[in-house]
């Protein structure tokens, strides 16, 4: 027996992978994100299966749940958010289950980033106009940020910034960011992206925090900053439109 690390992706039920709810309806036990899993994924669950929300418990204590339950011979999925390769604390409690003996596997999931840029409409590349998209997050009481990794510097590469984990700090990072991509760059606030309480707030670099106070939102909210995010250069036509597809590029045969 092992564990399977699951990708939930951004909370819908019906945002699972086929992968995702054939493991989750074969699993003795499942530990799960309560904070931020709409209910209905669980529904996926056997009706025997032992369910355990772990927005309490700490990386120890949820790797004790996984060894015990493995070595009692259980079939375990451990649910993170949105993809086991972002912000889901992953290679901690692998590392931990590695020095346990306890092998794992990975089920990717519906990125948030990804699922709020369905929400809004938004190709988050865009020729000419943004062909990157960074995706971070910011400290606050929280990890320390790598040496090199400004959120300016990441702005004036031109790329549409995805932020996560950052709802609590928008004033503050709009400030930061507005001598570099000016107070009228798009900027897109989505929270509970598919879930049923889903919200989304448009504006700029200039309003966007007075937005996102109006509203109290605190957590469970991804951030778009970018060029791409509007409708501004559509009038460029073909200039803005991809190469990949254009009647001009030579084809295979």
């Amino acid at each position: 027996m092992s564990v399977d690390f699951v990708g939930a992706g951004p909370g819908a039920a019906d945002l699972l992978t086929v992968r995702a709810v054939r493991l989750l309806a074969a699993a003795d036990v499942v530990l799960y994100p309560g904070t931020y899993l709409d209910p209905e994924v669980l529904a996926h669950c056997g009706p025997r299966a032992r369910l355990l929300d772990t927005q309490d418990l700490d990386l120890d204590a949820i790797t004790a749940h996984l060894v015990d339950a493995v070595r009692a011979g259980d079939r375990v999925v451990r649910l993170t958010s949105g993809d086991p390769s972002l912000y889901s604390a992953l290679h901690e409690q692998t590392r931990r289950l590695d020095a346990a003996g306890v092998g794992w596997q990975v089920t990717p999931g519906v990125p948030a980033y990804a699922a709020a840029a369905a929400v809004v409409g938004r190709e988050l590349t865009v020729p000419r106009v943004a062909q990157s998209v960074v995706l971070t997050r910011t400290r606050a009481r929280s990890t320390p940020m790598g040496a090199g990794e400004r959120l300016v510097d990441f702005a004036a590469t031109g790329a549409t910034l995805v932020l996560h984990l950052a709802i609590a700090r928008t004033r503050e990072l709009m400030a930061e960011l507005t001598p570099v991509v000016g107070g009228d760059c798009p900027a897109i606030v989505v929270h509970l992206a598919s879930q049923p309480r889903q919200l989304v707030l448009r504006g700029t670099v200039a309003d966007l925090a007075d937005r996102v106070e109006a509203a109290g939102l605190r957590q469970a909210a991804v951030i778009l900053v970018g060029r791409a995010l509007t409708d501004e250069h559509a009038d460029a036509g073909a200039d803005t439109e991809s190469f990949l597809y254009s009647p001009d590029r030579q084809r295979r045969r």
